[in-house]
């Protein structure tokens, strides 16, 4: 690592320029070290703005900890417009409480700091905690965004919660705002994921400019409903418009068929993404596939082809393979797939759960006392799950913690 030690000679403008030399150039960590050692030198404000920047699109949260404490040590006092950096950067790396303490102390807030708030959350899974922000940043007299839209609607997905859904729905046909592609499949996804299906494709149909992700958002809603002539037919005419789907529509469309235990359609998807549109197979497609193999008890088959996959590393694979052997109770395989799934994150709780499960179904009590024993001795605890629960006129969303 290359080391520009801070010289008196060297002038306030000169460490700017190295500091942002060293940023662009991608080499952040030497610009921090730098800005740490630079004594109590002051570096411009559109300094700071750039190094927390730069730690926001590398998710370099303990980078931008250090500029913070920066910041704090030499008394640099931090406008709006920098606090909102931290915040985002805060925001987008899950430490919410830190962030909500900054977003506290903007006094004039505009919507930046209200939509990383809200998208924090979410991103976190407090979908409920999300929507009673928006709400709050309405109350507030200010009027959601694009982001904000996209936001609230992935929320209400989450939460199946229509009525709020179609709240923000009204909200944005009232509103000037004009959707763009990311609003319009969010919203379709909203629709399908709170089991309203025709208004689904009531806002697909209504849309003047479609691209394969409101394709894929209309096949996927289909798909999560087992409706699979549906998920087939759009996906034709998809094609028949033009429309090259990727990767994320043939997950959606083998999803389909592992719901409905379609085997010869499965395979038909899966081979087509490489014969014909030169897409290599994901994780999630193996994944799929060998859930699908599995469900219909083609064990050995599934078997095969995880360890032909290229992803045969990933646990939520043999996680599949272990579900399905469950399911047709052939103990040697499960013996097989679960040994492999205990090797891939062994320190998961949630691993054990599965297989412990798999062998109290088969009455393998002294696997299932094996098990306990080494969730004991490892120190491995469940994370705990939540529940939610509207209220009321659907105003109130709440949540209680149980264990799983």
């Amino acid at each position: 690592m290359l080391h520009f030690p801070a010289s008196e000679t060297q002038t306030h403008l000169e460490i700017d320029k190295t500091l942002k030399s060293l940023c662009f150039s991608g080499r952040l960590s030497e610009a921090v070290d730098l800005l740490c050692s630079n004594g109590s030198s002051p570096v411009k404000p559109q300094t700071y703005s750039h190094l927390l920047q730069e730690c926001v699109n590398r998710k370099q949260l303990f980078l931008g900890r250090r500029i913070h404490g920066r910041m704090v040590t030499v008394g640099f006092p931090a406008d709006d417009y920098l606090t909102t950096k931290l915040l985002i950067l805060y925001a987008k790396n899950d430490d919410l409480d830190t962030a909500r303490k900054l977003f506290d102390r903007v006094p004039k807030r505009d919507r930046v700091p209200w939509n990383a708030m809200i998208s924090g959350f979410i991103r976190k899974g407090l979908d409920g905690r999300a929507l009673l922000f928006y709400y709050e940043m309405r109350s507030s007299g200010l009027g959601p965004d694009q982001f904000t839209f996209a936001s609230v609607f992935r929320a209400c997905a989450r939460l199946a919660s229509l009525d709020h859904g179609k709240r923000a729905h009204c909200a944005l046909i009232k509103s000037s705002v004009k959707a763009n592609l990311i609003v319009d499949s969010a919203l379709i996804d909203m629709y399908f994921k709170c089991s309203s299906m025709d208004d689904g494709l009531c806002v697909f149909d209504g849309l003047s400019d479609k691209n394969v992700i409101t394709w894929t958002a209309l096949i996927s809603g289909y798909g999560q409903h087992g409706r699979v002539s549906e998920v087939f037919g759009h996906f034709r005419r998809m094609i028949d418009d033009g429309f090259r789907p990727n990767y994320v529509t043939f997950a959606a469309v083998l999803s389909a068929c592992s719901r409905r235990g379609l085997v010869e359609e499965g395979w038909h998807y899966f081979s087509l993404m490489t014969r014909e549109y030169n897409i290599r197979p994901r994780g999630e497609h193996y994944a799929t596939m060998v859930d699908l193999l599995g469900r219909l008890g083609y064990l050995k088959e599934a078997y095969e082809l995880l360890l032909q996959s290229p992803y045969r590393t990933r646990s939520v694979i043999w996680g599949a393979l272990v579900g399905a052997c469950r399911m047709h109770k052939d103990l040697n395989m499960l013996r097989l797939a679960s040994r492999r799934f205990f090797e891939l994150e062994c320190g998961n709780a949630g691993k054990y759960v599965v297989v412990s499960n798999a062998y109290a179904d088969l009455q393998m009590w002294e696997e299932v006392a094996d098990l306990r024993q080494t969730v004991r001795k490892l120190g491995i605890k469940r994370e705990p799950g939540w529940s939610s629960v509207e209220v009321g006129d659907n105003s109130l969303v709440t949540f209680n913690q149980y264990r799983v």
